[in-house]
């Protein structure tokens, strides 16, 4: 039986040692947990009421420790970091796996057509730019004017270049072909991410001290963001388009497989899942959710400002997104 909570938690912070590559990844099972899509709105309101009274001093009696922390994994999994609103459902880090398996599955699956590869491309991006919207860092509203154009420009990107490599591929061997998706959304990831989160590029992501006091905004800290955000998501797709296409061309060529074509979608879907369960978390924590930079990597007029007011501090942190 767990004792009840203790007043001295830091809750702002996860759990587990985020210094630490193991400790990241336990944070990111907790946060990417398929199974925190399907909790009742009844559930993240408790739990946004009890993470928001800890943190103010307020403690339900009889709370315990395990409780505390599990509403505080339920509060991250639905609730932004900076704004503290409660995030599209299917632009919640939790829904990565049931979406994208869905998602990959289809475009590994239905990859021959030009048809077919702009419609999956289409619906994947569409997928992406609502992922990189909701997950964006810092606080700073966004025009639908904004939003729109950054949604058209990162789409068009992406089928433009799917096509493009689906042309090349026809000259290539059947199993490399079944790759291109897999580039593709490589490919559209570095084009996506940056369009869809283009104005903390330009105005710059919140950075503060360790003690998360706000020291200004800055755009070489988003850059930094957006890159690491870039890398990750590439990491995530890697498993589950570059291994099921292998499996996929050894089982088509079998018996049972040609008997039954109707299993290759299933299949194809159920591999990739498998894939993303443990590819979403792991990719999730290559880099820390708070990170840092250097205060001579900032902007010269953020850096004279900085060392103005707080001449002591050498490194600033901020949300990298996700």
């Amino acid at each position: 039986m767990s004792e009840e909570v203790s007043r001295n938690i830091n809750i702002k912070e996860p759990r587990w040692d985020q210094g630490t590559f193991t400790g990241r990844a336990k944070h990111f099972f907790m946060v990417t947990d398929p199974r925190n899509v399907l909790l009742s709105s009844e559930t993240l309101e408790e739990a946004r009421v009890t993470v928001e009274n800890y943190r103010a001093g307020i403690m339900k009696p009889g709370l315990t420790e395990d409780e505390l922390w599990r509403a505080k994994y339920i509060y991250d999994s639905a609730f932004h970091p900076d704004t503290g609103e409660k995030m599209f459902v299917i632009g919640r880090m939790s829904a990565q796996v049931p979406m994208n398996m869905s998602i990959t599955g289809c475009m590994l699956t239905f990859y021959r057509t030009t048809p077919a590869v702009v419609f999956w491309q289409w619906v994947n991006q569409s997928f992406n730019a609502i992922v990189n919207y909701t997950n964006r860092s810092g606080d700073a509203p966004i025009t639908v004017n904004q939003l729109g154009a950054a949604y058209a420009s990162a789409t068009t990107g992406a089928v433009v270049t799917a096509l493009g490599l689906k042309s090349l591929a026809t000259r290539l061997p059947p199993i490399i072909s079944r790759f291109v998706p897999f580039a593709a959304v490589a490919a559209a990831n570095c084009i996506n991410i940056p369009f869809m989160r283009q104005r903390e590029l330009k105005y710059g992501i919140p950075v503060t001290d360790e003690n998360g006091n706000r020291l200004g905004e800055s755009p070489n800290a988003a850059r930094q963001a957006i890159v690491q955000v870039v890398v990750s998501r590439i990491g995530m797709a890697m498993p589950a388009m570059a291994i099921p296409p292998v499996i996929m061309n050894a089982l088509e060529k079998r018996a049972f497989m040609k008997r039954f074509p109707i299993l290759n979608a299933p299949v194809q879907v159920g591999l990739v899942g498998l894939c993303l369960v443990f590819a979403t978390p792991l990719c999730c924590a290559l880099f820390p959710q708070k990170s840092s930079m250097s205060v001579s990597g900032l902007e010269e007029d953020l850096q004279e400002r900085i060392r103005k007011t707080s001449p002591h501090i050498t490194t600033v942190y901020f949300n990298k997104g996700l």
